[in-house]
């Protein structure tokens, strides 16, 4: 139970704890995520981020109350780095519009550029698992550019897309390190 800031559990001798939600987010993180080194490897070379975030709310994490405290519209990353290893919170679409900034995008031809900037703009709107998902390929404004499969070809093929949204994802997450 969540109760202004502070969260309250029984532990495994059945007592009441009540403890903040920063201590009680830190104490619930995996010990290969112990220090920030070892959030961001497990991060970085995670497939799906989206089960990272999983395992953590199974760990008892509530993103949540963590995104109610802080007071801006982050991801399940950035909350983390920001409560747990005290890193400046940033927004889904400040950390977009970071990306935008550099010169990332140059280095495709202008379809595959616009598809990723579409991604992008979605990951602002909604957060990490939107650009995971084969899907997005589907919704507006990125069904409007063509088929699934000829904006999966605009980067070559499957590997080399997939490729390219891990990369923008490693852009999207570069400027806690």
């Amino acid at each position: 139970m969540l109760l202004a800031e502070r969260v309250q559990y029984y532990n495994a001798e059945g007592r009441l704890v009540t403890e903040s939600l920063k201590e009680y987010t830190r104490k619930r993180m995996p010990d290969d995520c112990a220090t920030l080194d070892g959030f961001l490897n497990r991060w970085g070379t995670a497939k799906k981020k989206q089960a990272i975030i999983e395992e953590l709310r199974d760990q008892g994490l509530i993103f949540e109350a963590l995104e109610k405290e802080i007071g801006k519209d982050d991801d399940p990353f950035g909350l983390i780095c920001h409560v747990v290893y005290e890193r400046p919170p940033l927004t889904r679409k400040e950390r977009a519009e970071n990306v935008k900034k550099r010169s990332y995008f140059t280095q495709y031809d202008e379809q595959a550029k616009a598809v990723l900037e579409a991604i992008l703009d979605k990951y602002a709107d909604q957060g990490p698992e939107a650009i995971e998902a084969m899907e997005i390929l589907k919704v507006q404004p990125l069904s409007q550019m063509g088929t699934p499969l000829e904006l999966v070809k605009a980067f070559g093929g499957k590997p080399a897309y997939e490729q390219a949204i891990h990369e923008l994802e490693t852009e999207l997450y570069s400027e806690v390190i």
